[in-house]
């Protein structure tokens, strides 16, 4: 239980980014879906808290498609 209550704190930190925009975005998903997801999907949003602020940005509002499904597919979820 503790090592999940240390994952989760440290996935909140990572959703704290440059945009207001995204912090409310991520933060949200993480709060209400993360546990819900697969272990292949919890794995492929730690993946896309990497990504820049202007890619997370530039998918998140649709105006460019990531080239893998799987994280597509995810990204449309959030």
């Amino acid at each position: 239980m503790k090592n999940l209550q240390d994952k989760l704190k440290r996935l909140r930190w990572q959703c704290r980014r440059g945009m207001l925009e995204l912090d409310l975005i991520l933060q949200a998903f993480l709060d209400k879906n993360y546990l819900y997801l697969s272990a292949d999907d919890q794995a492929l949003f730690e993946e896309l808290l990497t990504y820049s602020d202007q890619d997370l940005y530039c998918y998140l509002i649709k105006r460019q498609s990531n080239e893998s499904g799987a994280m597509q597919a995810l990204i449309e979820r959030i």
